[in-house]
């Protein structure tokens, strides 16, 4: 049997939460099922499978038995009613707002000015190409979001921990904001993971994860989820949310709310009308990688939080480095928002800024050794990235002066390498950015 949400430790249910054991063969692991198909027992049950009356695997492109399980223990880890996993997570991303936009032409948004630039992508121009405005505001202001609803506004969406510089927003503000409003709250927890924090207890009502990254830790591949809390009413503005309330052919006849009576109409959405129509599918190797990594999740992420931290300390204290962005050191601007809302640290991943020349940003990285130089995070290697040059390239300057980048900020991902390795790496290679900006003062 699966486990209840609320019966084990997270350390426990990180390992058994949606894994049944197998009639068959009693494979300890969860199988990988490796088809793209399933036979149907008879006519009758294909006929009700496609019309969705009956529950069942059809094709691997909306559902499969190992990426079932992976999609049941995300939920039950984030405290959820239910998940939908992706092929990545920018595919999650992407119909989990997809869902919420609906149909008509008024269509818009409310994001965090301190997103992942492939989010910012998404947002200002795919989502643009088809008449979606969006507002970017302050993740750390509650009033600012209060100031950019609109009567058209469909959902705020931020990260519980920004990247690239570890912003932390205050979310029960921000979700008070959106409970007045009647607006759902979507929240990126790629960063922390629930190991750290989990958004649907701070009032947001939908999570999305690039499970890529640290629920997968070991960065051999791409998945994504989104997890419905349950805890938004679209019933209450039927006007609002056509999607749900009104009765159409593709379920029948019915509204969703009637289709899925007991069960989120909102999953139900993303799965059969997005996932289905675009095929933004997960395979089930890539799930199967994933729920291995979910086995570990608490022990890495303590172990990449702690070092994290021992490496950001280093850093403020060394000559080369202007300005450390990380909300365990004191006086950091999210210092209180760590203490209130992330007893357990926040995270690995955080940016600093050279006290050089923009020209000494190539040297730098291309002098450390351990830190791999990727567009990826959440590992058991550390990282390093450029995010004006990487993965924030495609903001304009305005945008990027707004997310605090400037062109002197690394962003790294610290891996579960020796901190006191890290220290020394990064403190051969920031004793050349020092020489280099003496020799430029000569």
């Amino acid at each position: 049997m699966s486990l209840p949400v609320t019966d084990h430790d997270l350390s426990t249910r990180q390992i058994h939460a949606g894994a049944d054991h197998d009639p068959g063969q009693r494979t300890l692991t969860v199988p990988i099922y490796q088809s793209a198909a399933f036979e149907f027992p008879d006519y009758e049950a294909a006929r009700q499978m496609f019309a969705q009356t009956r529950a069942g695997f059809t094709y691997t492109r909306t559902g499969n038995p190992t990426v079932a399980v992976l999609e049941q223990r995300i939920s039950d880890l984030e405290g959820g009613v239910g998940a939908v996993a992706t092929g990545s997570g920018q595919s999650a991303v992407a119909v989990a707002l997809l869902a919420l936009l609906g149909q008509g032409e008024d269509k818009h948004l409310v994001a965090s000015e301190k997103l992942y630039g492939g989010t910012v992508d998404l947002l200002t121009d795919s989502l643009a190409d088809h008449g979606v405005e969006v507002d970017f505001v302050d993740p750390t202001v509650p009033g600012a979001w209060a100031a950019a609803v609109r009567p058209d506004t469909r959902a705020f969406l931020l990260e519980s921990i920004g990247n690239p510089l570890a912003t932390l927003p205050d979310l029960p503000g921000i979700a008070d904001v959106a409970r007045a409003a009647r607006v759902p709250v979507v929240v990126d927890n790629t960063l922390a993971s629930p190991a750290l924090y989990r958004p649907l207890e701070k009032g947001a009502d939908i999570v999305v994860h690039s499970a890529t990254k640290f629920l997968g830790g070991h960065g051999n591949a791409l998945a994504g989820a989104v997890v419905d809390g349950g805890t938004f009413d679209w019933s209450a503005q039927p006007a609002r949310w056509p999607q749900f309330t009104r009765a159409r052919a593709r379920w029948g006849g019915q509204s969703l709310l009637d289709k899925c009576a007991g069960a989120s109409p909102y999953l139900h959405l993303v799965r059969a009308k997005y996932v289905h129509d675009l095929g933004t599918t997960l395979s089930p190797f890539n799930a199967s990688q994933i729920l291995q990594g979910t086995e570990t999740l608490d022990l890495r992420v303590a172990r990449h939080t702690a070092s994290a931290l021992t490496v950001a300390e280093f850093l403020a204290g060394h000559p080369a480095v202007a300005r450390v962005h990380h909300p365990g050191l004191p006086g950091d601007p999210g210092a209180g928002i760590a203490a209130r809302d992330f007893p357990r640290g926040t995270g690995s991943v955080f940016s600093f800024d050279l006290a050089a020349p923009d020209a000494a940003v190539g040297p730098f990285i291309d002098g450390l050794r351990l830190f791999k130089l990727v567009a990826n995070i959440g590992d058991t290697r550390s990282l390093v990235a450029h995010p004006a040059a990487m993965t924030h390239c495609r903001l304009t300057p305005e945008q990027r002066r707004a997310g605090g980048i400037a062109e002197t900020t690394v962003r790294l991902s610290i891996g579960l390498e020796a901190p006191q390795d890290l220290v020394a790496d990064l403190g051969q290679a920031l004793d050349t950015v020092l020489e280099t900006v003496s020799t430029l003062r000569k």
